[in-house]
């Protein structure tokens, strides 16, 4: 049964008026996501809008000599394969299943049919991608700027809040893949936070135990990445 409530998982459906959702809803399918999964490559045609609730995706530029790093990410806040008819509708960059769990799909040019008849969809989805420009524009900066203990620690902070769980279930080589860092760089950043009482690492777990430590121990890009979001995509009232 593909009922509405199920939808209000991902804060963007859940930000919607309840007639655009409601015209969404037919064509939203549930589905399950699974880690590792690639949605797109680099210059794909996008024709699937994907809705995490519980999953997250990961947004990595792709270099020639095979090696990656994470440009953006999206969890239960966004759609990922998001564009507007006018744009070229190519995917800029490799579109992967970070973190598994569900979620729904739907075609692009759906979702393209009821924002043309709702300009309060527009400019919800104007927001959203807005958020989605101030997020990459940070990540590229913090990249540059900051160490990666304080880059870690961020991207746990991210993740958790894209997941709604303390418990992240990755392995070191895909979080130093993300981070554009060695696997042994990662393993003695975790060790550290570990040792300081932060997370609690495991194979293939990482668990957030002090997550205001986490937060201190965080560059200044958490806050202001989750502040942008708070402030163009507010919560929906519960």
């Amino acid at each position: 049964m593909n009922d509405t409530s199920q939808h209000l998982r991902n804060r963007l459906l859940a930000a919607m008026r309840p007639e655009d959702l409601e015209r969404l809803v037919p064509h939203l399918q549930p589905m399950e996501m699974t880690a590792g999964v690639i949605l797109y490559e680099p210059e794909d045609l996008l024709d699937t809008a994907y809705f995490p609730y519980d999953a997250v995706i990961s947004i990595v530029s792709v270099m020639r000599d095979g090696g990656v790093a994470e440009m953006a990410t999206v969890g239960r806040e966004g759609v990922a394969g998001f564009a507007w008819p006018t744009s070229s509708g190519r995917a800029p960059g490799r579109h992967l299943v970070q973190l598994p769990g569900s979620g729904a799909r739907m075609p692009l040019q759906r979702l393209h049919a009821v924002a043309a008849e709702s300009v309060d969809l527009q400019h919800l989805l104007l927001r959203y991608m807005e958020v989605f420009l101030r997020e990459t524009m940070q990540l590229a900066a913090c990249n540059a700027l900051h160490p990666v203990e304080a880059r870690c620690a961020r991207w746990i902070l991210m993740t958790q809040d894209r997941v709604g769980s303390p418990e992240l279930r990755l392995t070191q080589e895909f979080l130093s893949e993300m981070l554009g860092v060695q696997r042994t760089t990662v393993s003695l950043v975790t060790r550290t936070l570990e040792r300081q009482g932060l997370i609690r690492n495991r194979r293939g777990l990482i668990e957030v135990i002090d997550r205001s430590g986490l937060e201190g121990a965080s560059c200044e890009c958490y806050r202001v990445i989750e502040d942008n979001l708070g402030r163009l995509l507010p919560l929906a009232p519960e």
